[in-house]
């Protein structure tokens, strides 16, 4: 990629896909006459004119060269997980102090005192708004927005008019209230502390998705909405700066998609796999607000039975969205579809690579159906139907499985946000509804609760993954939480997003004991995950791990209080 090509990144009349290349220059040249951009030595992004992005591009691309868009999911505290208690422990006064910790998100308010240290100087070291487009100020080879460093940061927050220096904002709000949460001062007037107050923060403010994306998968422009291309880039020059610094870092990711086939694989997942196993850092995503959503459909299928019926409820004037169903082996499917005014579309036969263009005699109904025998990603089946204008009533599905043996599929909808709250299946399924990337193993995956009265908060997505692999890990308020707004004051707000910062803001903490006090110099995300766990607040009327809490409610006190047999020797 050159420098004269980079308004590509950005320009709507160019889409982005995935080249997986790892290495190899021959399969960079996939789509030629593109631009091809690496972003590390597996993935690189192919940014091609958006007219190869029409109704017949699953079949001759394939689905997982497409980025997955995400949504956010987050709309007292530190009594509840003990922190005081462990403070209060000579030798545990542990407040984050020579740990980073890393958003990525809607930006932050970099104006409000909570990140702004008693010497008039900024916690944030360093900030890369993805918006803002510059000649030569973005971090190296990404080709687009622009980094801030501390000190133009500083001179800012001095400035009578400090976004005449850095005009970074955050206009919505998300990333300013999880940065808060886990790093914010405290306020004690308003009920309010971050959990490694003492921290240093990093900032990337994505943004948002192309317009011929959301078109693709009808997502309204309304919503905030971001391709994993630009997460996978805010990932990179978090681990490149905290290298820089040879700080260790604990990273949230408070976001989520119901793309996919639920069981971490594409390529953010394989990214997150990836960062985990590195010594001094931590990752915490959150589960997603999607278990009560009804947006979920399983079944499992039984041979001697040809078929099973699903009805989904499309609400009035739903403009359009996609539907994915992942068929498990070793089974094929297929399907046909009556909609609400009769209309029968027949059973369309499994194929190897195969799309159609319904259109609706008595309905303004069109539906693109795909079917993708073995998805690139996971090997599984895919069956991909994209709505537009869909008619408003009870659609009914029949779900054909082919095979000798009992087999299961999955159907998500998209979501929150991405499609209205009327359009359900009217059977749903609330488990199996973490997004991602919450479902690749190692990163620490956490679901939200009431720390006043204890519950599960009512909009959690529930585990386990598709492949069984446990998620949640762990459970973190998350429910009626004081956390900053744009006003320079405090509100309330419930998600798993909080949840996952309030457990970013416990890494900060783990690493300062591990690696700044030097009990455990090489501690990683997995270990972090495992003390956690093995320290976890459970229930005796519960059996643990289960689907809606993991393994118990996070404790930092007992987490130490469970080592006090074998306790680490400070090196």
């Amino acid at each position: 990629m050159t420098q004269e090509e980079k308004y590509k990144i950005i320009n709507n009349d160019y889409t982005d896909l995935y080249i997986e290349h790892n290495r190899n220059e021959k399969l960079l040249n996939r789509f030629p006459g593109a631009t091809t951009h690496i972003i590390n030595a597996r993935y690189a992004i192919a940014y091609v004119p958006v007219d190869i992005l029409d109704k017949n591009f699953i079949r001759k691309y394939g689905y997982s060269t497409l980025p997955r868009l995400y949504g956010l999911t987050s709309k007292v505290a530190l009594e509840s997980t003990r922190v005081h208690r462990l403070r209060a422990i000579p030798g545990f006064n542990l407040r984050g102090k020579g740990v980073l910790v890393a958003i990525i998100d809607t930006g932050v308010d970099y104006t409000n005192p909570i990140f702004i240290r008693e010497d008039g100087t900024s916690k944030i070291i360093r900030l890369w708004d993805q918006t803002i487009d510059s000649l030569d100020h973005y971090p190296k080879d990404t080709f687009y927005g622009t980094e801030y460093s501390r000190k133009q940061i500083n001179n800012a927050i001095k400035s009578s008019n400090p976004y005449d220096i850095v005009p970074s904002k955050d206009e919505i709000g998300h990333g300013t209230m999880l940065t808060g949460i886990m790093a914010g001062s405290e306020v004690p007037s308003s009920n309010f502390s971050g959990v490694a107050s003492d921290a240093d923060i990093i900032v990337v403010k994505l943004k948002q998705a192309k317009n011929n994306l959301r078109d693709f998968f009808f997502i309204p422009y309304d919503v905030p909405c971001y391709q994993d291309n630009d997460i996978i880039w805010g990932l990179e020059f978090i681990i490149k700066t905290a290298n820089q610094y040879n700080m260790p870092c604990s990273i949230c990711i408070g976001m989520g998609s119901s793309q996919g086939a639920h069981d971490g694989r594409g390529p953010l997942d394989n990214e997150m796999y990836f960062f985990t196993i590195f010594p001094h850092f931590g990752f915490s995503l959150s589960a997603g607000n999607e278990g009560n959503n009804k947006r979920h459909f399983f079944h499992t299928t039984d041979p001697s039975i040809r078929y099973t019926t699903v009805e989904l409820n499309i609400g009035e004037n739903e403009p359009g969205f996609s539907m994915e169903l992942w068929g498990g082996l070793p089974n094929t499917y297929s399907i046909d579809m009556l909609s609400p005014s009769g209309e029968y579309i027949p059973r369309i036969t499994e194929s190897l690579r195969f799309n159609i263009e319904i259109k609706f005699i008595f309905e303004e109904t069109t539906i693109f159906v795909d079917y993708n025998l073995v998805e690139t990603n996971t090997g599984d089946q895919l069956i991909l139907l994209r709505f537009s204008k869909p008619a408003a009533g009870i659609w009914r599905f029949r779900v054909y499985s082919r095979g000798s043996e009992p087999g299961s599929f999955n159907i998500w909808l998209p979501m929150n946000g991405f499609i209205s709250n009327q359009t359900y299946f009217l059977n749903p399924t609330p488990y199996t509804t973490i997004t991602s990337p919450s479902n690749t193993a190692p990163p620490i995956t956490v679901t939200a609760y009431n720390p006043e009265n204890d519950q599960l908060y009512n909009q959690a997505s529930k585990g386990f993954a598709r492949n069984g692999v446990i998620k949640p890990e762990l459970t973190a308020p998350g429910v009626n939480l004081v956390v900053p707004n744009l006003s320079k004051g405090f509100t309330t707000a419930s998600g798993t997003g909080l949840a996952a910062a309030f457990t970013a803001g416990i890494t900060a903490l783990m690493l300062e004991w591990g690696v700044v006090n030097g009990y455990y110099p090489n501690i990683s995300s997995i270990q972090i995950k495992k003390y956690l766990i093995r320290g976890a607040r459970r229930s005796r009327l519960l059996h643990y791990p289960n689907q809606d809490w993991g393994y118990g409610i996070i404790d930092l006190f007992n987490v130490f209080n469970t080592l006090r047999s074998n306790f680490p020797t400070k090196k």
